[in-house]
Protein backbone atom coordinates (compact mmCIF):
# COMPACT_ATOMS: atom_id res chain seq x y z
CA UNK A 1 0.00 0.00 0.00
CA UNK A 2 0.71 3.77 -0.73
CA UNK A 3 0.25 6.46 1.69
CA UNK A 4 -0.03 9.72 -0.94
CA UNK A 5 -0.78 13.27 -0.77
CA UNK A 6 -0.45 16.15 -2.97
CA UNK A 7 1.34 19.11 -2.52
CA UNK A 8 3.01 22.48 -3.06
CA UNK A 9 6.27 22.40 -1.38
CA UNK A 10 7.12 26.65 -0.45
CA UNK A 11 11.02 27.87 -1.48
CA UNK A 12 13.99 27.42 0.55
CA UNK A 13 13.27 31.55 1.81
CA UNK A 14 9.97 30.75 2.84
CA UNK A 15 10.63 27.74 4.43
CA UNK A 16 13.78 29.15 6.53
CA UNK A 17 10.71 32.16 7.82
CA UNK A 18 8.75 29.51 8.82
CA UNK A 19 11.52 27.11 10.93
CA UNK A 20 12.41 30.82 12.44
CA UNK A 21 8.78 30.93 14.30
CA UNK A 22 9.26 27.66 15.32
CA UNK A 23 9.76 26.82 19.55
CA UNK A 24 8.81 29.16 22.55
CA UNK A 25 5.52 27.33 22.85
CA UNK A 26 5.14 24.54 25.10
CA UNK A 27 3.61 21.17 24.16
CA UNK A 28 4.02 21.37 20.83
CA UNK A 29 5.61 19.05 18.03
CA UNK A 30 7.67 21.25 15.79
CA UNK A 31 7.50 19.86 11.81
CA UNK A 32 11.16 19.64 10.75
CA UNK A 33 11.67 21.29 7.19
CA UNK A 34 11.25 18.62 5.13
CA UNK A 35 7.43 18.35 6.06
CA UNK A 36 7.01 22.09 5.25
CA UNK A 37 4.14 21.97 2.61
CA UNK A 38 0.75 22.95 1.40
CA UNK A 39 -1.68 19.88 1.00
CA UNK A 40 -3.91 19.82 -2.07
CA UNK A 41 -5.25 16.52 -1.45
CA UNK A 42 -4.54 14.04 0.70
CA UNK A 43 -5.04 10.72 -1.23
CA UNK A 44 -4.63 8.18 2.01
CA UNK A 45 -3.70 4.37 1.75
CA UNK A 46 -3.94 3.20 -1.90
CA UNK A 47 -2.76 0.36 -4.12
CA UNK A 48 -0.18 0.09 -6.55
CA UNK A 49 -2.08 -0.32 -9.59
CA UNK A 50 -4.44 3.04 -8.07
CA UNK A 51 -1.45 4.85 -7.54
CA UNK A 52 0.04 4.23 -11.06
CA UNK A 53 -3.61 5.37 -12.77
CA UNK A 54 -3.28 8.73 -10.13
CA UNK A 55 -0.15 9.11 -11.44
CA UNK A 56 -0.49 9.18 -14.71
CA UNK A 57 -3.88 11.10 -14.39
CA UNK A 58 -2.29 13.84 -12.86
CA UNK A 59 0.33 14.29 -16.02
CA UNK A 60 -3.08 15.59 -17.95
CA UNK A 61 -3.92 18.69 -15.27
CA UNK A 62 -3.37 22.09 -16.78
CA UNK A 63 -3.11 25.37 -15.09
CA UNK A 64 -2.06 28.80 -15.23
CA UNK A 65 1.27 29.47 -13.17
CA UNK A 66 0.40 31.83 -9.93
CA UNK A 67 1.81 33.97 -7.13
CA UNK A 68 1.36 32.91 -3.31
CA UNK A 69 2.51 34.31 -0.22
CA UNK A 70 2.59 32.88 3.51
CA UNK A 71 -0.08 35.50 5.27
CA UNK A 72 -0.73 35.23 8.82
CA UNK A 73 -1.13 32.35 11.23
CA UNK A 74 -4.10 30.55 12.79
CA UNK A 75 -4.82 27.02 14.83
CA UNK A 76 -6.87 23.99 14.02
CA UNK A 77 -8.60 22.43 17.05
CA UNK A 78 -10.00 19.35 17.41
CA UNK A 79 -10.95 17.06 20.74
CA UNK A 80 -7.84 15.16 21.17
CA UNK A 81 -5.62 18.57 19.46
CA UNK A 82 -4.79 20.08 16.98
CA UNK A 83 -1.84 22.37 14.71
CA UNK A 84 -0.35 25.82 14.18
CA UNK A 85 -0.31 26.84 10.65
CA UNK A 86 0.53 29.18 7.89
CA UNK A 87 -1.87 30.87 5.98
CA UNK A 88 -0.86 31.32 2.25
CA UNK A 89 -2.87 33.61 0.07
CA UNK A 90 -4.86 34.69 -2.53
CA UNK A 91 -6.85 31.56 -1.82
CA UNK A 92 -8.42 31.23 -4.77
CA UNK A 93 -6.20 30.04 -7.56
CA UNK A 94 -4.67 27.22 -4.89
CA UNK A 95 -8.24 25.95 -4.10
CA UNK A 96 -8.83 26.21 -8.21
CA UNK A 97 -5.83 23.81 -8.26
CA UNK A 98 -7.16 21.16 -5.04
CA UNK A 99 -10.19 20.98 -6.88
CA UNK A 100 -8.89 20.33 -10.69
CA UNK A 101 -6.74 17.48 -8.62
CA UNK A 102 -9.88 16.48 -6.54
CA UNK A 103 -11.62 15.79 -9.93
CA UNK A 104 -8.60 13.57 -11.45
CA UNK A 105 -8.14 11.85 -8.06
CA UNK A 106 -12.44 11.22 -8.48
CA UNK A 107 -11.87 9.88 -11.72
CA UNK A 108 -8.99 7.63 -10.59
CA UNK A 109 -11.36 6.12 -8.89
CA UNK A 110 -11.02 7.69 -4.91
CA UNK A 111 -13.60 8.92 -3.38
CA UNK A 112 -14.06 13.04 -3.48
CA UNK A 113 -12.16 15.24 -0.67
CA UNK A 114 -15.23 16.41 1.27
CA UNK A 115 -13.67 19.16 3.64
CA UNK A 116 -13.19 22.30 2.57
CA UNK A 117 -9.87 23.38 1.22
CA UNK A 118 -8.02 25.96 3.59
CA UNK A 119 -4.12 25.90 1.92
CA UNK A 120 -1.99 26.81 4.67
CA UNK A 121 1.56 25.23 5.93
CA UNK A 122 1.40 23.33 8.92
CA UNK A 123 4.18 24.67 11.55
CA UNK A 124 2.99 22.20 14.69
CA UNK A 125 1.00 19.57 16.37
CA UNK A 126 -0.06 19.26 19.52
CA UNK A 127 -2.51 16.33 21.59
CA UNK A 128 -4.57 15.96 24.33
CA UNK A 129 -6.52 18.96 24.83
CA UNK A 130 -6.01 22.97 24.72
CA UNK A 131 -2.41 24.02 23.82
CA UNK A 132 -1.22 27.86 24.93
CA UNK A 133 -1.02 28.99 21.89
CA UNK A 134 -2.89 32.11 21.92
CA UNK A 135 0.79 34.20 22.61
CA UNK A 136 2.17 32.73 19.04
CA UNK A 137 -0.48 33.89 17.38
CA UNK A 138 -0.70 37.05 18.49
CA UNK A 139 3.19 37.30 18.13
CA UNK A 140 2.88 36.33 14.63
CA UNK A 141 -0.73 37.87 13.48
CA UNK A 142 1.01 40.01 10.98
CA UNK A 143 3.37 37.14 9.86
CA UNK A 144 4.17 37.49 5.34
CA UNK A 145 6.58 36.80 3.11
CA UNK A 146 8.00 37.63 -0.40
CA UNK A 147 5.27 35.67 -2.84
CA UNK A 148 6.15 32.97 -4.99
CA UNK A 149 5.29 31.36 -8.07
CA UNK A 150 3.62 27.93 -7.94
CA UNK A 151 4.15 26.23 -11.50
CA UNK A 152 4.45 22.69 -10.25
CA UNK A 153 3.04 20.63 -7.68
CA UNK A 154 4.04 17.34 -6.41
CA UNK A 155 2.84 13.96 -5.60
CA UNK A 156 3.92 12.58 -2.19
CA UNK A 157 4.29 9.15 -0.83
CA UNK A 158 4.56 9.42 2.88
CA UNK A 159 5.93 6.94 5.29
CA UNK A 160 4.99 6.87 8.67
CA UNK A 161 7.84 5.78 11.89
CA UNK A 162 8.47 6.29 15.53
CA UNK A 163 9.93 9.48 14.99
CA UNK A 164 7.16 10.77 12.75
CA UNK A 165 6.12 10.90 9.15
CA UNK A 166 8.84 11.23 6.05
CA UNK A 167 7.35 12.37 2.83
CA UNK A 168 9.31 11.15 -0.50
CA UNK A 169 8.26 13.23 -3.68
CA UNK A 170 7.06 10.49 -6.57
CA UNK A 171 6.43 12.67 -9.48
CA UNK A 172 6.32 16.97 -10.16
CA UNK A 173 3.54 18.28 -12.14
CA UNK A 174 4.42 20.94 -14.21
CA UNK A 175 1.44 24.09 -14.73
CA UNK A 176 1.36 22.58 -18.34
CA UNK A 177 0.58 19.17 -16.97
CA UNK A 178 4.12 17.61 -18.07
CA UNK A 179 6.38 15.77 -15.18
Amino acid sequence: MHRLFLAIRPPEPVRDLLLDLMGGTEGMRWQDEEQLHCTLRFVGEVDGDVAEDLASALSAIRFEAFGIRVQGVGRFEQRRGGALWAGLAPREPLAALAAKIDRTCVAAGLEPERRAYHPHVTLARWKCGAAPVQPFLERHANLASEPWQVARFTLYESHLGRSGAHHEAVADYGCGGLP
